[in-house]
């Protein structure tokens, strides 16, 4: 049961943040002046919510989770301890050790100063690049937790 919830919300953070790197980024990093800045300024702003912190935290304690319950299952302990692990450090140590503290610069700076323009260009390669690990690690788990629910399944 707890596999399946982590299924779950691994696969919706896959698809935040897989939006974000395919195609999000892209769009805001093309808006004239400090228009994309400004978007992201209010994403940033809006995402730290508690329906957002509940799934992304929630998603870490339910691949922990499965991995605890499922460690007498050798194959399927295997796979939900590896996603596990994957979406604890690449998804939530990265995440507040690049991406949260990008995000805190962001905000502090002036979108219509030419520090805070070329801290938005900077930002933009450096948080996505933080990112795309973001979406392979839960693109990662969310395979990985299938793949442990289907081995239960046989």
């Amino acid at each position: 049961m707890g596999s399946c919830r982590c299924l779950r919300c691994s696969g919706m953070m896959a698809g935040l943040f897989s939006a974000f790197s395919t195609f999000m980024m892209k769009a805001l990093s093309s808006l004239p002046g400090f228009e994309g800045m400004k978007a992201m300024q209010a994403i940033n702003c809006h995402i730290v919510k508690p329906s957002f912190l509940f799934v992304f935290f929630g998603t870490g304690v339910l691949c922990v989770a499965s991995a605890f319950l499922s460690a007498d299952i050798s194959d399927v302990a295997a796979r939900t301890i590896s996603a596990a692990v994957i979406y604890l450090v690449a998804c939530i140590v990265s995440t507040m050790l690049f991406n949260v503290p990008l995000n805190n610069r962001l905000d502090a700076a002036d979108p219509t100063s030419e520090d805070g323009q070329a801290l938005w260009i900077r930002y933009v390669t450096s948080w996505s690049r933080w990112n795309h690990l973001r979406s392979i690690a839960t693109i990662v788990t969310t395979f990985l937790m299938a793949s442990a629910i289907s081995r239960l399944s046989e």
